[in-house]
């Protein structure tokens, strides 16, 4: 089994730590193929770098697939999730459907411990999208500024501990969700200090592909993840050009 996952933000060091957790989340003679964004910003906070990434991993996705048995989605909020399930014809797990899953199946009521204020608003609305909203407890994020995104563990570790605590203790949460790919890990490392189960949505995430490989579920050819019609398009990237538009032959010059 061949797994393509993606980190759709810009920071190498960042799918460092989704590539250690990933590989401490296979079995045995599963691939990994770890791919970073060529463009994009250093993390996803807000919707508008949200559809950034999206593309970011469209376009990686379209030029890495083949030769894969499953593509992740390695942030949180699951940026360009849908899209690429439209356009390919093998399982696209994300972190946060792989996470929220996972959270309903181990307690009633889960709670999101973030790295920022500002990402909760998107937070919300995503697991709104996946119909998780009656079972959210609470998001609780840190409020101070991140001085380096792949250092938050060792700059922040105590502090997402306390928070997580208070999720538990004042909010009820059953289950926690430690959130976003610069965390990952770190539920692995705090979990004997937690109350209540721990979750890493790259381990989720990891575990659900290999799942829906084994699954063999058949490509759908009808409803509304079938391959979208074709048409031409212009100025993308010649690899997404053919999953999306699959009319090169009339298409205006793509680019690449």
């Amino acid at each position: 089994m061949k797994l393509l996952v993606i980190n759709p933000n810009i920071s190498g060091d960042v799918t460092d730590l989704i590539e250690s957790e990933a590989r401490r989340s296979i079995r045995s003679g599963t691939e990994l193929t770890m791919a970073t964004a060529p463009f994009g910003v250093a993390y996803i906070e807000t919707r508008a770098e949200a559809q950034i990434g999206g593309y970011a991993a469209m376009q990686i996705a379209a030029e890495c697939h083949a030769d894969h048995d499953a593509v992740v989605v390695a942030a949180f909020g699951d940026p360009g999730l849908s899209a690429l399930r439209e356009i390919l014809r093998i399982p696209v797990v994300g972190m946060t459907e792989a996470a929220l899953v996972s959270a309903c199946q181990v307690g009633s009521r889960f709670s999101v411990i973030a790295i920022s204020q500002r990402i909760q608003a998107w937070y919300r609305e995503t697991i709104a999208a996946c119909g998780f909203s009656d079972r959210l407890a609470s998001i609780r994020a840190l409020d101070e500024p991140l001085a380096h995104i792949g250092r938050i563990q060792e700059d922040q570790g105590e502090r997402l501990v306390a928070l997580a605590e208070r999720a538990v203790q004042d909010d009820g949460a059953d289950v926690l969700i430690l959130a976003g790919a610069p965390l990952a890990g770190l539920a692995r490392s705090v979990a004997s200090r937690l109350p209540v189960p721990a979750l890493d949505g790259v381990t989720c995430a990891l575990h659900q592909a290999q799942a829906l490989v084994d699954l063999g579920a058949a490509p759908p050819t009808a409803g509304s993840f079938a391959l979208p019609p074709e048409k031409p398009c212009k100025g993308l990237p010649v690899a997404l050009a053919r999953l999306v538009g699959r009319d090169i032959a009339r298409s205006v010059t793509p680019v690449g």
